[in-house]
């Protein structure tokens, strides 16, 4: 059954959760919109582990979205830290091991 075709002004936000973001110890996000699309996202600040180190970020989260043209559910799930961005979904290619 194909997913139901949703022009972009009909689509609206039908949940969100916002969390103030100055900057200094993190934050969180999260929307769901009513053509199946949704992100949530948390970033936390990590302490340094040593007096010489600064301390880093970290961002974990996901988004998702429904193919309008075969009505599945697509989810990335990713990470963002001093190891770089790395992203996740049983639909994306995963690199062979060396």
């Amino acid at each position: 059954m194909a997913a139901p075709q949703y022009r972009q002004q009909d689509v609206i936000v039908t949940k969100e959760n916002l969390h103030n973001n100055i900057g200094v110890e993190g934050y969180n996000y999260g929307y769901e919109l009513s053509d199946g699309q949704t992100r949530q996202e948390v970033a936390e600040f990590v302490a340094p582990r040593s007096a010489n180190e600064e301390g880093t970020m970290r961002v974990t989260g996901s988004y998702s979205w429904v193919d309008p043209a075969d009505g599945r559910t697509y989810l990335v799930r990713y990470v963002a830290d001093e190891n770089g961005f790395r992203a996740e979904g049983d639909h994306l290619p995963v690199a062979p091991v060396a």
